[in-house]
């Protein structure tokens, strides 16, 4: 896949899946574009996530 190929597709996700204006999708960081597309895919069950995480696991009980 070319740039041209990945920069339209991502354009197309972020303003038709995602909601977002032209605008907004040009003025934000890739990392979070890509963050934003990834949450979303699992939203609808199109991905898993690597680790499923609690929050026991962040946050340990004391006792």
């Amino acid at each position: 896949m070319s740039d041209e190929e990945l920069f339209t597709r991502l354009l197309y996700y972020s303003t038709v899946q995602l909601n977002r204006t032209e605008e907004e999708v040009w003025l934000m960081p890739v990392g979070y574009l890509l963050d934003l597309w990834e949450c979303h895919k699992q939203f609808l069950g199109l991905s898993k996530p690597k680790r499923m995480l609690t929050i026991d696991d962040i946050i340990p009980t004391v006792i």
